[in-house]
């Protein structure tokens, strides 16, 4: 009873971004490297000869911001939204009550049956859940359509963050792709190859240097893009997968445990644009790419049902 008392007095965003020391620092790694990545773009290659003085320079400045804008937006939400916790009892429940009741009637036992299907029981939470719904072990809260726990939000991905986090994971992929492009094309394309600027390069004190440098940091960031682009692709394809299985990698594992012992999995197959909307909303595809609700299950925005199911208890 004292972890459902101590998660219920600190609310229902209890949970949201735990004091998890790997997730700290994976928060701390994330905007770091955003950081790095933003400071290098502005100041060793788009006010570089070759970018500096033309129109791409303050194109390219404002469309890569852009980006790195709506990465932090996305990454934002993901971090503090709720991924959709199960609510906490007021009081905690007595679960002898409905062990002792399973020798009631026939009938009362199938009704029962049939209006909580797929619900459980969850002792470490000491409450009811809806189906679908799986505990976390950081978090220590049931939450709805868990996909995973993920550090790098020091969050969960839920039924209700999921969105975000896949937004995050795009714009993180397109950022780390358009700083490949501004890198290569400093090389690809050389900045000044007059004599002026060579002189002028060789009459400078400390030029080399202030080259090597440059050049440096671009690899740093080259290898930095290629590192956290793949990484988030790979993410990006499970998460697209498991939305179109309709199955989260939870659900995944389970279905293989029950193949293998050869019992019988029932799962309703949705069409594929339906399971995406469930995520990304129902509104305007253009919405999707957006951090914001466009359209909402319930008038709050949350999943509408009660603490508890209609037991008889």
């Amino acid at each position: 009873m004292g972890a459902a008392a101590a998660a219920a007095a600190a609310g229902p965003g209890g949970g949201r971004c735990r004091a998890d020391p790997c997730g700290l620092l994976c928060l701390l790694l994330t905007y770091l490297s955003v950081g790095y990545a933003d400071y290098v773009i502005l100041e060793h290659v788009l006010l570089q000869p070759g970018f500096r003085g033309s129109l791409w320079c303050p194109f390219h400045a404002v469309a890569f911001n852009l980006v790195v804008a709506m990465l932090l937006a996305c990454h934002l939400r993901a971090v503090f939204a709720d991924p959709g916790m199960v609510p906490l009892p007021e009081t905690a429940l007595d679960f002898s009550d409905l062990r002792s009741n399973t020798g009631t009637s026939s009938d009362t036992s199938h009704k029962s049956n049939q209006s909580n299907e797929d619900w459980t029981v969850c002792h470490r939470c000491e409450t009811y859940r809806p189906p679908r719904a799986h505990h976390c072990q950081v978090c220590h809260r049931c939450v709805r359509r868990m996909d995973h726990h993920c550090p790098w939000i020091n969050n969960c991905v839920g039924e209700l963050n999921q969105k975000y986090f896949i937004q995050f994971l795009f714009y993180t992929g397109l950022a780390s792709l358009y700083a490949m492009g501004l890198v290569l094309a400093t090389w690809l394309w050389p900045a000044d190859k007059s004599p002026a600027g060579k002189v002028d390069g060789a009459a400078t004190e400390g030029g080399t240097s202030a080259s090597r440098i440059h050049i440096a940091h671009r690899i740093i960031l080259l290898v930095e893009s290629i590192v956290f682009g793949l990484f988030v692709t790979v993410i990006f394809y499970d998460q697209l997968v498991s939305i179109i299985t309709d199955k989260t990698p939870i659900e995944q594992l389970r279905h293989r445990l029950l193949k293998e012992a050869r019992q019988e999995v029932s799962h309703t197959r949705k069409p594929k644009i339906a399971l995406l909307r469930e995520v990304f909303g129902r509104g305007f595809v253009i919405c999707w790419f957006f951090p914001c609700n466009c359209s909402s299950p319930s008038p709050g925005g949350r999943p509408a049902y009660s603490y508890l199911p209609n037991y008889d208890v």
